[in-house]
């Protein structure tokens, strides 16, 4: 029932990609008109960052090849996340087709996908793309499913870090977890992206479940549910968990949204009484956001209600700051937008787009797309996808970067003036923000191509073995403990709790018992 509700508040063949249809002037270094890639029998870039995006969308068949053939030699599974670089993903849903074991997912479907690629028999190790704390998550899921044998490799040796995740591995988050569980029946509800270290040091300190971007409202409403007077600590995110008490508020506010609807739309045991209680018991910290999703600010929020809001629909990843979050759940009421996790929007996106190509008459629908740029990959495969078969051909998807001028940067080129990205480093505004996340981009098509090229190499160098040892997730909890438990098993604590609250649609027994006694 939550699922809905996010969603209401919430190939006939193409020309090459690289055949571009009428690409229109350079865009201009201004938050006055953004870039867009319109999908249809051909793709067709508005502006430099756009022709950025898609100059990857048509993957070069020399480097499919290859790659398919070193991962069917290594024995080698991939799981990448959404936000990978265009380029790298352009090429791993080409390669897919020879070499299934590959899996493109948000950060809690990158384990799943990575446990049934060793229930296969096709892979014998995993090769993560994300940040490290997805390789942690990852390595855990395939230990808690019987395959503690079987090494996940990153893309580099180098640390891949996260804003969102850093902010919670500081001593403030800490001090913020033990001064509001000072109050009785506290329940710590921490965001998936996070580090085993910082689920573990929380779970040694108060109950906690992890949560995702998708199942985080039911996750809240179970718990007030189940424990009425119960007091919600929502961490790291600060913009999400701002959202959802603005979630709540605008529901109250509604007059539409008297009991029944919420006890049919929403949850079985909750009524207008039981959603301000809940409301008003979340704790949200202060001080945590996600540089892709911060730069989703006043200048970008305002250029879309002046000049995209009445024709667009509009999508906003719940870690969006609130003023564009406040704009697509606007919008998702009539079912014009939607606010929730990558998987939600590229979902509505398919769904707006499958519905049009039912009937007769020529559209192009415009989506704003507020979340990371390496979404437009997954996107456009999932159209084309649904246009291959449309009964209607003459159906347009224009798929709309709300990108700050900040976020771009001068090439002094003048086939392609702009690109994401300042000098300051890739994709990322030096006011605060990124276009596209600058750890995800340490992932590539060249370093995947280098582990792969080591695994085969390592049974005959004990030197390389030694240098794959070096991409393997971080260890920090490694041989530890804390109170005299493991430390790791602190760390898969709350996550196994969140699958067993996906599995029964309640919280399990003994989170609510040590609920209680907090």
């Amino acid at each position: 029932m939550h699922r809905t509700l996010l969603s209401k508040l919430s190939r006939t063949p193409t020309l090459p990609f690289r055949c571009f249809a009428s690409v229109t002037t350079a865009f201009e270094q201004s938050v006055d008109q953004f870039p867009s890639l319109i999908i249809g029998r051909s793709i067709q870039p508005v502006g430099s960052f756009a022709e950025a995006q898609a100059l990857y969308l048509d993957p070069d068949p020399v480097a499919v090849k290859e790659l398919a053939e070193l991962l069917e030699k290594a024995k080698l599974g991939v799981v990448a996340h959404y936000y990978m670089d265009v380029e790298l993903q352009g090429v791993l849903q080409a390669v897919q087709k020879s070499h299934p074991a590959i899996g493109i997912a948000d950060s809690l479907k990158m384990g799943d996908m990575a446990v049934e690629m060793m229930q296969s028999g096709r892979v014998e190790q995993i090769a993560c793309l994300g940040v490290d704390f997805m390789s942690e998550s990852v390595q855990s899921i395939l230990h808690k499913n019987g395959f503690e044998h079987v090494p996940v490799y990153r893309a580099t040796a180098n640390k891949i870090g996260c804003s969102l995740a850093e902010s919670a591995e500081r001593a403030v988050y800490r001090a913020w977890l033990e001064k509001e569980s000072a109050a009785a029946n506290s329940l710590h509800v921490v965001y998936i992206n996070t580090s085993l270290e910082t689920k573990a040091i929380s779970s040694s300190l108060v109950p906690t479940i992890t949560c995702t971007s998708s199942n985080v409202l039911a996750t809240i409403l179970q718990a007030y549910a189940q424990v009425p007077d119960i007091k919600i600590l929502y961490g790291p995110d600060t913009y999400m968990g701002e959202n959802l008490v603005t979630l709540l508020t605008a529901l109250l506010q509604d007059p539409a949204w008297n009991d029944q609807k919420i006890a049919k739309d929403l949850h079985p045991n909750h009524n207008r009484e039981t959603l301000r209680g809940l409301r008003d018991s979340i704790a949200v910290f202060p001080s945590g956001n996600c540089i892709v999703h911060h730069m989703f600010g006043d200048a970008v929020v305002e250029t879309v209600r002046s000049k995209y809001y009445d024709d667009c629909f509009i999508t906003a990843h719940l870690e969006v700051p609130g003023e564009m979050f406040q704009m697509a759940m606007e919008k998702s009421l009539s079912d014009e937008g939607v606010v929730g996790s990558t998987s939600d929007i590229l979902k509505f996106v398919s769904r707006k787009v499958k519905d049009a190509s039912r009937k007769l008459d020529p559209k192009r629908l415009k989506f704003i797309l507020g979340t990371e740029a390496g979404m437009i990959t997954s996107i456009v495969q999932s159209v084309q996808n649904i246009l291959a078969d449309a009964p209607n051909p003459n159906i347009e998807a224009e798929i709309i970067f709300p990108v700050a001028s900040a976020a771009m940067t001068g090439t002094g080129d003048m086939d392609m003036p702009l690109v994401p990205g300042v000098s300051g480093g890739e994709g990322c505004s030096t006011s605060g923000g990124c276009a596209t996340c600058p750890f995800m981009k340490m992932n590539s098509l060249d370093s995947l191509m280098q582990v792969a090229e080591m695994v085969l190499q390592a049974p005959a160098s004990s030197s390389v073995q030694s240098q794959l040892q070096q991409h393997l997730p971080p260890v920090r909890l490694q041989g530890k403990s804390i109170q005299g438990r493991p430390a790791i098993d602190w760390g898969t604590e709350s996550i196994l709790y969140m699958r067993s609250f996906m599995q029964d649609n309640r919280l399990p027994d003994e989170l609510v018992r040590k609920i209680m006694r907090n």
